[in-house]
């Protein structure tokens, strides 16, 4: 469904996509993670069409977006950083406008509000200003708005930033079904990554590159079987009595974080035992995605290409 080859974006001399490749296929769930500033909502951004490449091809559904683009974005639905809707307007009106630059006629888009405001109980809101509703009713709105036209492809930058958990759980309800439903392909990026765990797959970047991609299951697994946190107020002194190798820990702030991988004779017991009474808090689980995100983007883990 999206297939982009050796994209990059430059500024004069700002790089901030180099060279990324992406194969996506139809009816998945892609998450594409990294920090501030890596190039996701570049990325995101020439992928949707409102940005050119500087190098590169995309194709969307075997579409050129260079050379066919009003025929891609109909295929295309994005929910931006930031909401698109006009707050004067009200439901209705928002959605019956992007309803019709998308080409639907009037009595089609009326029969399509039918049928999506029910999926977030906004039936009896669909005549108040969009500015009177809370923020996550606003960001419903903005995701109907997205998939009004029926695209094949929906992308969400940062869709919940903001929101409370039951907005939140409720967008993904909502999400899932589409794509089970509906076999919408969707492209996501998040700073929540416990949302990112339920993709397909997600592909890691840091500095516009692609530095891992695969299930995020496979990729957690892969990391390692368990994670010691250690809190304590002189970590520098203790990570060096320590002895550990250099990916086999990453300090934040005041804790550090020893990982036990299936390839390395690291004891979180014996690292226990030895530190006892010189820290403050000693934790042993599970590790998740998150540890993942931080290990790949603070440059510790080895790189690897999508």
């Amino acid at each position: 469904m999206i297939l982009a080859q050796g994209i990059s974006k430059h500024y004069g001399a700002l790089t901030a996509v180099d060279g990324l490749s992406l194969d996506i296929p139809a009816g998945q769930f892609f998450g594409l993670l990294g920090p501030n500033g890596s190039g996701k909502t570049t990325t995101i951004h020439m992928l949707a069409t409102l940005l050119a490449p500087s190098a590169g091809s995309i194709l969307i559904d075997g579409l050129d977006i260079t050379k066919d683009p009003l025929q891609a974005r109909k295929k295309i639905g994005l929910v931006f950083q930031d909401s698109s809707l006009d707050g004067t307007l009200s439901v209705e009106q928002n959605l019956l406008f992007c309803a019709g630059l998308q080409g639907l006629s009037l009595k089609a888009s009326r029969e399509r509000l039918q049928e999506l405001l029910p999926l977030f109980d906004l039936q009896d809101r669909r005549h108040a200003p969009v500015a009177s509703l809370s923020g996550g009713m606003r960001r419903a709105v903005d995701i109907l708005r997205g998939i009004v036209h029926r695209p094949r492809v929906l992308f969400l930058d940062e869709p919940t930033v903001g929101l409370d958990l039951p907005s939140r759980k409720r967008i993904w309800h909502f999400v899932r079904r589409q794509i089970a439903e509906h076999g919408m392909t969707v492209v996501l990026t998040t700073h929540y990554l416990e949302e990112a765990a339920p993709c397909d797959q997600v592909c890691f970047i840091r500095q516009g590159q692609a530095i891992a991609r695969g299930n995020p299951d496979a990729l957690v697994h892969e990391f390692g079987d368990r994670i010691l946190e250690i809190e304590a107020s002189d970590i520098a002194r203790l990570t060096a009595q320590l002895h550990l190798k250099q990916n086999d820990f990453l300090m934040e702030g005041n804790t550090l974080l020893v990982r036990e991988r299936h390839d390395t004779q690291v004891s979180l017991e014996e690292i226990q035992q030895q530190l006892a009474q010189q820290v403050e808090t000693l934790r042993i689980r599970k590790p998740n995605l998150n540890d993942v995100f931080l290990w790949l983007t603070s440059g510790t883990e080895e790189e690897k290409t999508c």
